[in-house]
């Protein structure tokens, strides 16, 4: 009997190395799901505060820019067509044809809306019945650097990755999704006090993941960073994100200078119509 004591004592003890081995590889494991998670937080902050720069930039470049290039579309549809008339060459009134076709309004729109717009938009008297108030012009927001650290500070705090149940998952992204619609509007306010309510809210307690759950996760966070690595790459290639990256820190001092660029072009336009009208 006390031979298999021994002999029981010396197989724990061999065992043991092992266990702790693994306990080790769990706690590297956990360690770098941490890591990974922290950094795809902060990615995502990145691309959302990047994403909330285009939109912004794209209402602006809109209002300020959108008026000229439809006058510029106006008038390369009457040049083309005052060059048909000239000519009377097929292919030139092929091309004044096609030109027409794209400033007509959509068939069939007047008729929906019972006279309520044409290819302007809609008519004054529409606009007064459907808003009580003058449509205002979108304003250009941009979050300043403290708006910028609460929602950081927040989405750090709140951010849906960080549940392992399924009804704090769905409360941190209620919660995030309003932090987000602070952000988008730079309300310092706003994003002060869902800070305060935070705070204030209840805890998750994170209990030890197994290594297979661990895996999982490191997985699940990989796919993730790959989606916003894509949405990231959409962003910054499109053309009011292109044109954004050009001048980051003066984005409405690019727009003056694209202006300036399309008064030339109209003025050369006009004076070409006014050419073969003559």
């Amino acid at each position: 009997m006390e031979s298999e004591g021994v002999q029981d004592g010396a197989a724990g003890a061999e065992q043991a190395p092992g266990g702790e081995k693994a306990a080790r590889a769990e706690e590297r494991l956990e360690q770098a799901v941490r890591a990974a998670e922290k950094a795809l937080i902060e990615f995502e902050i990145a691309v959302e505060t990047f994403r909330i720069e285009v939109e912004n930039f794209s209402r602006l470049h809109e209002q300020k820019l959108g008026p000229m290039y439809a006058r510029l579309e106006e008038l390369d549809a009457r040049i083309l067509q005052a060059r048909a008339d000239r000519t009377g060459d097929p292919e030139d009134l092929r091309r004044a044809e096609e030109a027409r076709a794209r400033l007509a309004p959509i068939p069939g729109v007047e008729e929906l809306m019972n006279g309520w717009m044409d290819d302007q938009g809609l008519f004054p008297e529409a606009v007064a019945m459907l808003t009580d108030q003058p449509v205002k012009p979108p304003q250009r927001v941009r979050p300043s650097e403290e708006a910028r650290k609460l929602y950081r500070e927040l989405v750090r705090k709140a951010h849906p990755d960080l549940a392992q149940e399924e009804s704090e998952r769905e409360r941190r992204e209620e919660f995030i999704t309003r932090v987000n619609a602070a952000y988008a509007r730079g309300s310092v306010d706003e994003l002060k006090e869902l800070a305060e309510e935070w705070a204030a809210g209840p805890q998750l307690k994170r209990a030890r993941s197994a290594a297979e759950e661990l895996y999982a996760r490191l997985e699940w966070l990989s796919q993730r960073k790959e989606m916003l690595t894509v949405l990231a790459k959409e962003l910054e290639e499109s053309a009011i994100g292109s044109m954004l990256r050009l001048a980051p820190d003066d984005p409405d001092g690019l727009l003056d200078e694209i202006a300036e660029q399309l008064r030339a072009q109209l003025a050369e336009r006009e004076a070409e119509l006014a050419s073969l009208l003559a």
